[in-house]
């Protein structure tokens, strides 16, 4: 079933429609869809370098906007919200990320939302934990920006076979994303 789903969103990036399916993969999988929009945008990207920012782009603006429908899942369908928890295999989603929302707020958001784990988590359990809505947006908008923009800017000017070693490590590269960010808000509080 998820073989059949994730060849259903390569062949869209291959059709004319494929900003369009590209807005719409990356809308869905913020809030309930299983299958990241960087699927779509690394072909799209290899087959059109010149457009890859005009592509990050429309993920991060379909993403974040999909975060705010995950968002108001949490809110106002919290059954709904659970039985996506339980299908992504976090039955017991809303303790442990709002444990990590009381513990670490915004870091949550910056964080989660850079790596591999599904977006969706955090927007719903942002939503359980009636995490600032601003707040949520702009992180949302930086979070998704990094990654989108980061994927489509190795795509652009080294090609698919960095992306694949990109893809190997990046809980590591984000893990020194988290590393940096933290360093230089550390580094501005104290020297700024």
């Amino acid at each position: 079933m998820l073989r059949k789903l994730y060849d259903w969103v390569l062949r869209l990036a291959a059709s004319d429609r494929a900003p369009w399916a590209l807005a719409v993969v990356s809308f869905a999988e913020s809030s309930f869809f299983p299958i990241p929009p960087d699927v779509m945008l690394a072909p799209m990207v290899a087959a059109r370098p010149n457009r890859a920012f005009i592509y990050a782009g429309i993920c991060t603006a379909a993403s974040v906007i999909g975060g705010l429908l995950g968002y108001w899942i949490g809110v106002h369908l919290e059954p709904l919200g659970h039985a996506i928890l339980s299908i992504f295999g976090h039955p017991n989603g809303q303790a442990e990320f709002q444990h990590w929302f009381d513990k670490y707020g915004l870091w949550v958001i910056l964080i989660k939302g850079a790596t591999p784990i599904p977006y969706k988590l955090v927007t719903i359990t942002a939503g359980f934990a009636r995490f600032d809505l601003l707040t949520f947006v702009w992180a949302s908008i930086l979070t998704r920006g990094v990654r989108f923009f980061m994927v489509a800017t190795i795509l652009k000017f080294f090609g698919p076979a960095l992306l694949k070693e990109f893809e190997k490590r990046m809980n590591l590269y984000a893990t020194l994303l988290v590393v940096l960010l933290v360093g230089g808000f550390v580094a501005l509080k104290y020297f700024g």
